[in-house]
């Protein structure tokens, strides 16, 4: 756990009592402070009165009293909406944060020279493979390294801060509307492209809060920002004034050019090899450092990432770049990040092949939640047998509709397997409905194609129409895998 000083003494209410919730209560009385916790539902009081929080209805407490608010990054900070909490708390002149703040002023309470290092990830899509990426990449080089936040353990129950220490901190567009003073060290913005709107009053709104990660960090910080869409361009032009270590990644760019303000881009290889097909979007990738704007023929080919069997498909070189720059900036040798990357096992319902049957293997990307992720997993193979539907989201799969000849045939299950099948049109499809049914009838025809195919969930949409997240929709998947008999897959 993480103690969080400032607040001696002094009472702070913690509404939401997840996962960041409790943990920001614990880390708070910790440190000092007198945390007054309140939830909606019973069950989280009632855990909050077993661990012996004082628990107190906030919608009649006397808000003049509190030092803070550590608002829920799952309670509305402004849209549609601002909570109940948050006009209460605003009304009485009481700040409203959360735990990466938190985390934030816990390590600025540590003196020059003892705090540890922190890289913090967001974006839209690839920031949880981005964030385990990285810290594989460091834990192989020898860094004592503590990973969190947005991805499995929340931020402050993260093991107490060493001087040697790096936490790699994965943290959402919700977490980041909550902070004023988080300047990680390294800071990755991914790529950004819809999502969370309702949440952020619109587009505008979503961006400005992932360009939060940025707002107070100082010349000595490195900024690695991913260019691979408008928006990101435009955060980039926004920080050029402002001084920063800044680099781009890329993986658009031509073989002969780089974004002049250097970074380390991803460059395809050449679309034709001598005596070869040509490749596609699946093809392979180097990584290629273009510090200092020169052109990719005369910068540096650091690794060539066809051995990463855990890394396929651009958006994963995309993430290898970023794992890359962040580990150099680090002070990682070259030759240490490369053997990171290339051993890296990969993670669970991220582009991860669970088993084979004869030569058709079973990927499972559940996490690919919307229409440009599953955009990813499409343009990572020449063809596929997909698996998508669940509960879509705006605009649905229109976009993919430029990948459709790539889709060998799809199977549509949940909410928005008609509205799929309506879009997909002439493309081979079939409306499954559940999970077991897509997976038996997309194994048979991938069997009966012959050859190397891969059958892949990709759903494009939120799972909440028949489970509960995604990860209990790859699990099912891989059921359902299983009980083909395929023969399981350690990595991919």
């Amino acid at each position: 756990m993480i103690p969080v000083p400032g607040f001696d003494g002094r009472r702070v209410a913690v509404f939401g009592l997840g996962r960041s919730g409790i943990t920001a209560a614990r880390a708070l009385k910790a440190g000092g402070a007198v945390p007054i916790l309140w939830d909606d539902g019973v069950s989280g009081r009632m855990q909050a009165e077993a661990e012996g929080f004082t628990v107190e209805d906030l919608t009649t407490a006397d808000w003049s009293g509190f030092a803070a608010l550590v608002l829920s990054p799952g309670a509305p900070l402004t849209h549609p909406k601002p909570h109940w909490t948050v006009d209460k708390a605003r009304a009485a002149d009481v700040p409203v944060i959360g735990d990466i703040e938190l985390f934030a002023r816990a390590l600025t309470a540590i003196p020059d020279g003892q705090r540890p290092r922190v890289v913090a990830i967001t974006g839209t899509n690839g920031k949880s493979t981005t964030t385990a990426l990285i810290g594989w990449v460091l834990k192989q080089a020898g860094l004592t390294v503590h990973i969190g936040g947005n991805i499995g353990i929340g931020v402050l129950a993260l093991p107490a801060p060493t001087p040697d220490a790096v936490y790699v901190v994965e943290v959402s567009s919700y977490q980041l509307d909550l902070t004023t003073s988080f300047a990680p060290d390294v800071a990755i913005l991914t790529n950004i492209s819809p999502d969370h709107l309702d949440r952020h009053g619109g587009m505008e709104g979503y961006v400005a809060a992932k360009a939060r990660l940025f707002q107070v960090m100082s010349p000595e910080k490195v900024a690695l920002i991913g260019v691979d869409d408008d928006w990101g361009w435009k955060t980039v032009n926004a920080l050029n004034d402002r001084g920063l270590r800044l680099s781009t990644i890329t993986t658009r760019t031509p073989p002969q050019f780089v974004d002049p303000a250097g970074g380390v881009p991803v460059a395809e290889l050449a679309t034709r090899l001598p005596d070869q097909k040509p490749a596609f979007d699946a093809g392979r990738f180097i990584i290629v450092d273009a510090t200092g704007g020169k052109l990719v023929a005369d910068g540096v080919a650091i690794a060539d990432l066809a051995p990463a069997r855990s890394l396929p498909g651009r958006h994963n070189a995309q993430n290898a770049a970023f794992a890359y720059g962040a580990a150099r900036a680090l002070g990682v040798s070259t030759e240490a990040a490369v053997d990171g990357l290339m051993t890296f096992p990969g993670l669970a319902h991220r582009m991860e092949t669970v088993g084979h049957l004869g030569p058709v293997r079973f990927v499972n990307d559940s996490k690919a939640t919307n229409a440009d992720a599953a955009r990813q997993a499409l343009m990572s193979y020449p063809t596929s047998f997909w698996i998508a539907g669940g509960r879509a989201k705006d605009g649905g799969i229109e976009d993919l509709r430029d990948l459709f000849p790539r889709v060998a045939k799809a199977y549509l299950i949940g909410e928005a397997a008609a509205d799929f099948a309506t879009t997909l049109g002439d493309t081979a499809h079939v409306v499954a409905g559940d999970m077991a049914t897509a997976v038996a009838l997309a194994a048979a025809d991938a069997q009966a194609a012959g050859g190397d195919a891969v059958v892949l969930l990709s759903p494009a949409c939120a799972s909440f129409d028949q489970f509960p997240d995604f990860e209990v929709r790859g699990e099912a998947f891989r059921a359902a895998v299983l009980n083909l008999g395929a023969t399981p897959s350690v990595h991919g």
